[in-house]
Order: structure tokens, then sequence, then C-alpha cells
């Protein structure tokens, strides 16, 4: 279980294709303290350590994780937004996020408001995910509150440390993000459903 909050930015420092699965490495800070068979998010996806030194170290994306998330579009240089799995009995400062992205979405307008920015994004309605006002979502593993929600599309607002801080600095319109949705949400969506 993750919760929204990145810890870091790290860098791509290779890939490697093998069958069907993606060998990535990352060069950050955090490579120290991390250890082989630990969880860590990237771009909201987690994904287990299995390589390690000083500098960096590698994951392994399957392809079911590649079709539904933007990690197979990585080149190596991209920034990823990075989180260590939570630690139980400390603060919950973003919300329960499991690390399993639901779907990718495009980012589909920018608007800056006096120091803060609004980023509007798109997603394939088919999968019947669904947002709603104040209600929270993860766009590339990052925590968020929805300011707007409409049927296929949802607003978040960005303050400047989460847009200097995370791969929102980068992102343009046409941008691919991975999707988490609230997982309670997911759970009523599905209840009601069947019922």
């Amino acid at each position: 279980m993750f919760t929204g909050i990145i810890e870091t930015l790290g860098r791509v420092a290779a890939l490697e294709k093998e069958n069907g699965n993606l060998h990535i490495t990352i060069a950050t800070a955090l490579a120290p303290e991390l250890k082989i068979d630990q969880s860590v998010a990237h771009n909201g996806v987690c994904l287990t350590v299995v390589g390690l030194d000083e500098q960096t170290y590698t994951v392994t994306a399957i392809d079911e994780t590649l079709k539904k998330s933007n990690l197979g579009d990585l080149q190596v240089g991209d920034l990823v937004n990075l989180e260590r799995a939570m630690v139980l009995g400390t603060r919950l400062d973003g919300h329960l996020v499991q690390g399993h992205i639901d779907q990718t979405g495009i980012c589909s307008a920018i608007e800056e408001k006096d120091g803060s920015w609004v980023f509007t994004f798109e997603y394939d309605p088919i999968q019947s995910n669904v947002t709603i006002e104040k209600g929270s979502i993860t766009v590339d593993g990052v925590s968020l509150t929805v300011v707007n929600s409409q049927e296929n599309r949802f607003s978040v607002a960005i303050i400047p440390y989460t847009y200097g801080h995370t791969r929102f600095k980068t992102y343009e319109v046409g941008s691919t993000v991975n999707l988490e949705f609230d997982v309670i949400g997911k759970y009523v969506a599905r209840l009601m459903r069947l019922a």
C-alpha cells in the first residue's frame, strides 16, 4: 500500500526488453536505502526491486503492466515519480493507494491560475471508472483531490510544491498518465452493478 505522496523523482538509466517483460533501471538517491524484494511505486505502479547497486536499482514490468500503464512509453532519461510502500502506524498524508493502475488517461488541458495550475485529464469510460467532486484520484502515483468531475474527465488543482517535485512539471497537452481510481469508490461502483 502507498499514500500517493511522492518521495522523490528518479531518472530512467536503462531499459532492457526480455520477451514480454521490460527491465527498468532507475537512478535515484533512494537506491542505497532500498533492498531486493522491496515494493516501490513508479508513476503509481507497484513494482518489486530485483537488482540493486549504490546509485541505481532495477525493477521488472510484465506485459500486463505495460498494457495498462505508461511504463512501456518510458525512454532513457525520463523522470519517474517514486514512492516507497507506506509504513503502518505513521500518518496517512494522501489516501490509500494500491499501486495497481486501472487505466491510462490523457492530459487535455493545462491552465495556470495565479501561482497554481489546473490540469484536466480524459479517460476511456468503457471501464466504468468514476470520479466524484472532492474525491481522491491518483495521477502517476500522486494523491490528488478531484475539483471538477465529469463523465470521462476530471480536473485537479496543483500547488507549486507538487508541480516542482513531481512529473507534473513535464506534462503537456497530450501526455499519457497512469490513473488509479479510489479503491472505496471502485468497490461501491462494483456493488451497485451487482445489485
